[in-house]
């Protein structure tokens, strides 16, 4: 391809992809010699779920979208560890509850505003199997009492994440563990992910 024919080619491709303003277009053809500016190198990046708006009355999401919303609870859940517990606490700055560390992880990942407790996060949601239990899925835990007074989210092989108790961080247990075994009450799955 002639030196002419390639640049532009790279010009058509470049104002395609928006890196290239349209205005600077007909000064770059104009002069094949002139070098592109280093700005209209640059190939912007768009996370592809911000080039597809997804339709609310579309079938079930693909695996490949639920898995992506998946990851991002999952890795907001984990930025979260060591976060230090504190009754009532809703964000990282001033700690966490159980309760509030799972709303904020569900918020921030995937915009959903749960209810403020564990007793109402348990009334909300699909019923799951234990043996059913997937990624992102809520566990919760009854006192002696057999009150709802706990929950986490299941990340993966027995495991879960959550913010434990006062004096403690959020960290990753295991449900075979025999504290958490003794109270595990269930397992639910949100709305938003019970399509997967």
């Amino acid at each position: 391809m002639r030196a002419g024919k390639a640049e532009a080619w790279v010009c058509s491709l470049l104002l395609a992809l928006g890196a290239l303003p349209a205005a600077a277009a007909p000064s770059v053809l104009a002069s094949p010699s002139a070098s592109l500016p280093l700005a209209a190198m640059t190939v912007p990046f768009f996370a592809a779920e911000h080039v597809v708006a997804p339709s609310t009355d579309a079938a079930p999401a693909p695996a490949d979208e639920t898995t992506t919303e998946v990851r991002r609870l999952v890795d907001t859940a984990l930025l979260q560890r060591d976060v230090r517990y504190r009754f009532g606490g809703r964000d990282p700055s001033g700690g966490f509850d159980c309760s509030g560390f799972v709303h904020y992880v569900f918020a921030q990942a995937l915009g959903l505003d749960l209810p403020p407790n564990s007793a109402a996060q348990f009334r909300v949601g699909e019923r799951v199997d234990r043996d059913a239990m997937r990624t992102g899925d809520l566990v919760f835990f009854r006192d002696r009492h057999g009150r709802i007074n706990h929950v986490g989210i299941y990340l993966d092989d027995g495991r879960f994440i959550h913010s434990p108790s006062r004096g403690e961080r959020v960290r990753v247990d295991s449900l075979a563990e025999s504290y958490w075994a003794r109270r595990f009450a269930g397992a639910k799955r949100m709305d938003a992910l019970a399509q997967r």
